[in-house]
């Protein structure tokens, strides 16, 4: 079985973790489309994704109006993407490779401990924001001393930290270890104990997802309705609030960013609980080792479209994150050139002399 998110050496009929001698099948053909087309895969996801965050990054960073508590978060959760698609090249390589690690000892530590940052950090800084937005539609009580621009920044560097505390033992364990079964050597996570292995992945499972992601959905959730009921109540007095038109708008984006969040990395860790139940026995057999391995690299492959997603949803979703991009770039295009991806009221916003200050994006 697969002993690390990053790594899942495709066992066989030959392998030594057989249970009561079952014969598996031989599905080296079906690994060697793995093989071909994840790497690929991969590749594409990294290049859209840098190009995608490096464009969200330089938005929030070079926009002269000051950021916003939301866009706080969404500027780090960039950065943590970046730092996750820095690493993904390594591990293509590595895939293509069939798993034999090239690159040594201190960057396959490096990478992975890299990777597992940004799993721990995106989740906690879309907890943080849905928080935020909670607060904003869905809390009658006075927020003014929590919901503040410092307070979100002293969120980030905690989650940075909290992000990276959870990393170390993936930096401490993380080794390139010779399997002469399979004549390679591979990066991956040897604990001492078989049970030091559990421990690290019931971690990742409950601590890095499934307490986040059930405190988002009910955020979100929560959030939603209230936003319904205002909705119902503006209808009901036939009133209309351009502040809070603004502001649903803002937390429409925040909703589409974690759907696909979740949606990206549930079956990764739906994939990973299985295999907790398979290393502790609770599921046997050579059919669950297979779908196993195949499952958390379907998982994972999946879970790394998420880092270059988010761009193409604040440029299609967010519609003041266009107006802000359209005001930061057009410095440096040239006069008269068309921007086909602009509407003309855009346009016209992005240069008015009362700029837009509610909304997020």
């Amino acid at each position: 079985m697969s002993e690390t998110p990053l790594l899942n050496i495709p066992f066989s009929n030959q392998s030594e973790n057989k249970i009561n001698s079952t014969i598996c099948p031989d599905l080296n053909d079906w690994w060697e489309i793995v093989y071909s087309i994840v790497p690929k895969y991969i590749d594409t996801v990294c290049v859209i994704g840098m190009v995608g965050n490096v464009f969200v990054f330089l938005t929030y960073a070079l926009h002269k109006s000051p950021l916003k508590i939301p866009e706080i978060y969404l500027m780090n959760l960039a950065v943590a993407d970046l730092v996750f698609l820095i690493s993904l090249p390594f591990w293509t390589e590595n895939t293509r490779k069939k798993f034999n690690w090239p690159f040594g000892n201190f960057l396959c530590r490096s990478t992975g401990a890299s990777i597992s940052l940004n799993m721990y950090t995106s989740i906690y800084l879309l907890a943080a924001v849905s928080t935020d937005r909670y607060l904003t539609f869905g809390h009658t009580l006075d927020h003014r001393g929590i919901r503040s621009k410092t307070m979100a920044k002293t969120v980030c560097l905690l989650t940075w930290f909290f992000g990276i505390l959870l990393s170390v033992p993936t930096f401490m364990f993380r080794t390139v270890k010779h399997f002469p079964l399979w004549n390679i050597s591979a990066c991956i996570l040897d604990f001492p104990t078989p049970s030091w292995a559990t421990a690290n992945r019931l971690i990742f499972n409950i601590v890095g997802f499934a307490f986040p992601s059930s405190a988002i959905i009910f955020l979100n959730f929560s959030t939603i309705r209230s936003l319904q009921k205002s909705t119902r109540e503006r209808r009901a007095l036939r009133t209309k609030s351009c502040k809070e038109h603004k502001g649903t708008k803002a937390t429409r984006l925040i909703f589409a960013v974690v759907l696909m969040f979740l949606m990206c990395w549930t079956p990764y860790h739906f994939f990973v609980f299985l295999d907790i139940l398979y290393q502790t026995e609770v599921i046997k057999g050579c059919f669950w080792g297979e779908l196993l391995n195949f499952g958390e690299q379907f998982g994972y492959t999946l879970a790394t479209t998420n880092s270059c997603i988010n761009p193409v949803i604040y440029v299609f979703v967010g519609k003041y994150f266009r107006q802000k991009a359209l005001e930061v770039f057009s410095r440096f295009i040239p006069y008269g050139f068309p921007l086909s991806w602009a509407s003309y009221k855009e346009k016209s916003l992005s240069f008015n002399i009362f700029p837009v200050r509610s909304g997020l994006t």
